[in-house]
């Protein structure tokens, strides 16, 4: 079994829509829908969608991670984009190296290199 797609709720699809397009995922297209995006990129599908239900506030009930090959790199892009940061790269007590950043929204981030 694996996971189908994440789907993050949000009142501005497009804002939410256009960081994980551009930041995170480098998935060019122009869709400006304002209730529902649905991107895939290689074995990634994502949502972004507006159920109409008013948010005014994040109590961070999601977190997503990515698997990149050098999150310092990433690190050094996310922070040129001024992206908000959380924790800077870490290597975890399990050998991974973890960073945390904030989209949009405030939810958490994580990107993560995991060692061969």
């Amino acid at each position: 079994m694996k996971i189908g797609e994440v789907c993050l709720l949000t009142g501005d699809v497009v804002r939410l829509a256009n960081f994980y397009k551009k930041v995170l995922l480098d998935v060019e297209n122009d869709c400006q829908d304002t209730v529902h995006q649905f991107i895939l990129k290689d074995e990634t599908t994502l949502t972004v969608h507006n159920d109409g239900t008013e948010r005014t506030g994040n109590s961070h009930h999601i977190c997503i991670a990515f698997t990149v090959g050098d999150v310092d790199a990433e690190y050094e892009r996310l922070q040129a984009l001024g992206v908000e940061i959380i924790n800077p790269p870490t290597v975890r007590p399990w050998g991974a190296k973890n960073m945390m950043f904030l989209d949009p929204d405030g939810n958490h981030v994580y990107f993560r290199s995991i060692p061969e």
